[in-house]
């Protein structure tokens, strides 16, 4: 689908991370799987997907490091096509009860980290006149959730940022999407939400799956999706 092309997937070791590194290295595309924290999952993940024949590397950086962030991305070789800004936390607390640490902290890392990485890759992106960058968002930008005001903000402008910046590429053979995931089988999930909150917030009565959320990115990476930009797409089961 996208043969020769190189990726990169912040947050890439974890759960929808991992899938969706999986999903673009069964198209051909070689796949850096970055990590801040978890690099040993993400050396491990490389190993998984070149031993099945893909093509995958591990990088470890800081997003909210915009110099350390830089220098990381100017030793890659040959510029990135496929952008993939997944990196984000949760620190939840109702607002009245919320540390100001809370607050920045789940900002500094969905937006200023999209910031940090996406800058610098886009004159190396706009001069090969194809790319895509997509990123992940998440339901709560889009109905909100009790506890996750700084969440829902740091999404929201994810949101806004994807349909400026999508104006700002339209005519320059690269793609700005957003993906929406709702309660997603994760670790991460599992945590937040029992089997009874599921069945009462959802109307298709599951969470979905990372493969779901990386069958959709892997889509509107391809050549397929080349006319769709601005968009913001939900993975929810019909929450929104």
């Amino acid at each position: 689908m996208n043969p020769g092309k190189r990726a990169l997937v912040t947050g890439g070791s974890g759960g929808i991370g991992a899938a969706i590194c999986r999903r673009l290295a069964r198209s051909a595309v070689h796949v850096y799987i970055h990590a801040r924290q978890g690099i040993a999952a993400a050396e491990t993940l490389a190993e998984e997907i070149t031993t099945a024949g893909g093509s995958a590397s591990a990088v470890h950086f800081d997003v909210t490091d915009p110099q350390g962030t830089r220098q990381a991305l100017s030793a890659l070789p040959g510029p990135i096509q496929i952008l993939i800004n997944n990196a984000g936390i949760h620190d939840d607390a109702v607002l009245p009860g919320m540390r100001p640490d809370q607050w920045h902290r789940v900002i500094d890392v969905s937006v200023n980290g999209f910031f940090n990485v996406t800058q610098p890759l886009l004159l190396p992106m706009i001069r090969t006149r194809w790319g895509r960058i997509i990123n992940i968002s998440s339901v709560s930008a889009l109905i909100g959730n009790k506890g996750q005001t700084n969440y829902a903000a740091a999404k929201g402008a994810l949101n806004s940022a994807t349909k400026a910046l999508a104006l700002e590429l339209a005519t320059r053979g690269v793609t700005v999407n957003a993906v929406a995931p709702g309660i997603i089988a994760t670790p991460m999930s599992e945590a937040l939400f029992d089997p009874a909150d599921i069945k009462r917030l959802v109307p298709m009565a599951r969470a979905g799956t990372a493969e779901e959320v990386a069958n959709v990115v892997g889509f509107l990476a391809s050549e397929e999706a080349s006319y769709i930009t601005a968009q913001i797409l939900s993975v929810n089961g019909g929450m929104a």
